[in-house]
């Protein structure tokens, strides 16, 4: 190789002038490029250097001449003061003739050709490939990332996600056998290569030449490539794109280390249809986790990604997986992954695709949950966080209420009733363990998907035990004496409002606890014109009801279930008597991890103290004694559970549209209801005995199975013993003051 060497007879300025005369037409038309390129850089290349060069014409032909001048000049100094020195010989330049001088000419012309245009292309690499370039620190952000509901036990309920179903998965998590796979399908090179392959490219390429007539084809892009195609990139096929994704996969090889790149990748590439990521794609075609996959899955899986839509496993898309396998598998051996025996044993061996279940399980409270999640704890875009939700519910307990809610509607639907729906709770720390929303979720006829236990409905009798913790706060006891005789209430601006009992009778003068056992509606609302309503209001709202804000719009039959409840919120309220004047805030979920398994929730009881423990105590006596609610339920009714301590209410309104039954022991709530959602009225003879109650009986001894112990409320503070009108009573201070007897009430059975 050779070098130019100048004389050292001349100055360093000289030589300066000497360059700067040379290399100025050159600078000039680059300057003049550049100048227009900027002007005109949405033009395609080559029409923009074809109008430049038209555009310059004359501005050329001056510049020639210009140069063609100081060559003419410079010659004598070329000619006698550079030599050529080679490193073997040196040898004078021969005397510069004008072919000589045209010939330099030549070679400048074309050196500033190629001048021009290597700014040119770089100009335009810049201008539409780098000025629009993605930022690369994108590539540390988490993908769309599916999020998963799982009952108490780890049991999956439901997956959400947009568009994609994803579930991040750590690289230690991803066995041997299929990054091996991976690695010999994909991209051999791959712990050698910088983010591209040159040679990957070429042999791909030649490959598909060979067996053009064929499906053994082979792409060139390495993982780093799929990686960043996915991650970045839009699925169009151009020029453009491609250059694109080479500069980001070599820009992300120096972000990420290898094993870094190889996680991202078997997170976010395609496995077919919806299904992204390596962990989903093996929960939906074998039914596990990756990393108990065995070397013939993984094996098929490595192949998807390659024509996700292609290979698709259903129907003709799984004769071409099971192809692709067997290219993988060849691959395999060629690179020492297996042996001859093992890869014919997985070629032979077809492996199985299970049957997708895309069914939901306990779909109102999965609903429940995702709006919990959301208003409650301020969760946004569920669908796309990579959440893992444990929740409080217990599958099995939520089947056996599903079950029991859709086989007694059917019971009861002579009585035109057409829908059901069921809660349970554990009452001690708000625990949801059963949603049953509607007998059947999957029915248009009665717009089953309608979730009734969210909704507000009329609770009716239901919410008498509210209005009577409110007298007892206000110094009635057990034994005062309320009169269940007629009365009308005059009320301005208002119709007047006369009060009857659900079986159009009156008792006369009645003790407090009976006209509750009883569920007597005159002494009720006597009691509220007592109480007030507004006051009435208030303590509801201390107990959990947010339903009854606009306070203008109740009377005095609120006192018998004229405000609209949540079977969700009345539960809650009703934890208050279960747990002695506490009320416990209903939760349904235990605990959230994030995609990386991090914790980001867990679960704490929230209690308030709502009344005193004595007050919830004696509400507790009445509710659970069989012997007072006699008279109008008659003995061993439904509401009573065979060896065990259990406070029930019923409640139907007036209208029959609406029918409960809650009742609940310090450790179990269970809630249930009948109706229908159009609102239309069931038969006049469906009570709480023949609607809501059997289902409410049957849910309830299952949760109190005969084999556990009786589990009854302890006495606390406050309460006393003491005899009135000839009976042992309970009260809050010893005795009952100008207690006045009522009549003896003979009991009578009813259906």
């Amino acid at each position: 190789m050779g070098v130019f060497r100048l004389s050292t007879n001349y100055s360093f300025p000289m030589i300066k002038k000497i360059l700067i005369n040379l290399g100025r037409p050159i600078y000039k038309l680059l300057l003049l490029s550049f100048i227009f390129i900027k002007k005109n850089k949405k033009q395609n290349l080559l029409n923009c250097l074809k109008i430049f060069l038209i555009n310059n014409k004359n501005q050329y032909i001056i510049l020639i001449n210009k140069f063609k001048k100081r060559i003419n000049k410079k010659n004598n100094f070329i000619h006698n003061k550079i030599i050529f020195v080679s490193k073997k010989k040196s040898t004078p330049i021969p005397p510069l003739n004008k072919g000589g001088a045209n010939k330099y000419i030549r070679y400048y012309l074309i050196f500033s050709i190629f001048m021009i245009l290597g700014s040119l292309i770089c100009l335009w690499f810049y201008w539409t490939i780098l000025q629009d370039l993605p930022n690369v620190n994108e590539i540390y952000n988490p993908p769309k990332l599916s999020t998963k509901i799982y009952d108490r036990n780890g049991v999956l309920l439901y997956t959400f996600y947009k568009d994609e179903n994803r579930s991040w998965v750590e690289l230690s998590k991803i066995p041997k056998i299929m990054i091996e796979a991976t690695l010999a399908i994909e991209d051999k090179d791959f712990f050698t290569h910088r983010g591209i392959s040159i040679k990957g490219i070429f042999v791909a390429l030649w490959h598909n030449i060979k067996n053009t007539n064929t499906n053994r084809w082979r792409g060139g892009s390495t993982i780093t490539q799929q990686l960043v195609k996915n991650v970045f990139l839009s699925g169009e096929k151009t020029w453009k794109r491609k250059i694109t994704e080479l500069v980001l996969a070599i820009m992300v090889e120096h972000k990420l280390s290898k094993n870094e790149i190889l996680e991202r990748y078997f997170n976010q590439v395609a496995y077919g249809g919806e299904t992204y990521g390596v962990e989903a794609a093996s929960e939906k075609y074998f039914g596990k986790r990756i990393e108990d996959i065995n070397l013939g899955q993984a094996t098929f899986l490595a192949g998807l990604p390659a024509a996700p839509s292609s290979y698709l496993p259903n129907g003709q898309g799984l004769t071409l997986a099971y192809q692709r396998q067997a290219q993988v598998v060849e691959q395999m051996l060629v690179a020492g992954f297996i042996d001859n025996k093992t890869a014919d044993k997985i070629v032979d061996n077809k492996i199985e695709i299970i049957k997708e279940d895309r069914s939901i399980k306990a779909p109102h409270f999965v609903f429940f949950v995702k709006d919990y999640l959301e208003e409650r704890l301020g969760f946004e875009n569920i669908e796309r966080r990579g959440l893992s939700i444990y929740t409080t519910l217990d599958i099995e307990t939520q089947k056996m209420a599903q079950n029991i809610v859709t086989e007694e509607v059917a019971k009861v639907a002579r009585l035109r009733i057409g829908n059901g729906a069921a809660i349970i709770t554990n009452a001690k720390n708000g625990d949801i363990l059963a949603m049953v929303g509607s007998k059947d979720y999957w029915s248009s006829e009665i717009d089953g998907k309608f979730n009734i236990t969210t909704t507000q409905r009329q609770p009716g009798s239901s919410i008498k035990p509210i209005n009577y913790l409110l007298g007892l706060e206000r110094g009635k006891s057990l034994g005062s004496i309320i009169d269940d005789s007629p009365i009308t209430y005059q009320i301005r601006g208002q119709k007047p409002y006369s009060p009857q009992n659900y079986n159009g009778k009156s008792l006369g003068k009645v003790t407090l606890k009976t006209a509750l056992a009883s569920s007597l509606n005159i002494p009720s609302v006597k009691l509220l014109n007592e109480n007030g309503v507004e006051n009435m209001i208030d303590l509801a709202q201390k107990m959990g009801i947010t339903t009854w804000n606009d306070r203008n719009r109740f009377g005095l039959s609120l006192a018998l279930g004229a405000g609209e409840v949540k079977m969700t919120e009345l539960v809650q309220a009703y934890s208050t008597f279960s747990q002695l004047g506490e009320m416990v805030k209903i939760n349904p979920i235990l605990k959230i991890y994030n995609y990386l398994g991090e914790n980001v929730y867990e679960k704490y009881i929230e209690k308030e103290k709502v009344t005193e423990p004595k007050y919830a105590y004696l509400i507790n006596t009445i509710l659970s004694d069989d012997m007072a609610r006699a008279p109008i339920f008659g003995l061993n009714s439904k509401l009573k559970i065979k060896g065990k301590t259990v406070a029930v209410k019923t409640g139907t309104t007036n209208s029959l549209k609406d029918n409960w039954c809650i009742g609940w022991t310090p450790e179990v709530m269970v809630a249930a209801w009948v109706g229908n959602n159009d609102n239309t009225s069931m038969s006049w003879v469906a009570s709480g005995i023949s609607g809501a109650t059997p289902i409410w009986n049957r849910i309830m001894r299952e949760m109190l199975p005969e084999s556990l112990p009786d589990v009854t409320w302890s006495v606390p503070e406050g309460i006393y013993r003491s005899f009135s009108c000839g009976h042992e009573g309970l009260f809050t201070d010893g005795r009952e003051k100008g207690m006045v007897c009522p009549p003896t009430v003979t009991p009578t059975p009813k259906i």
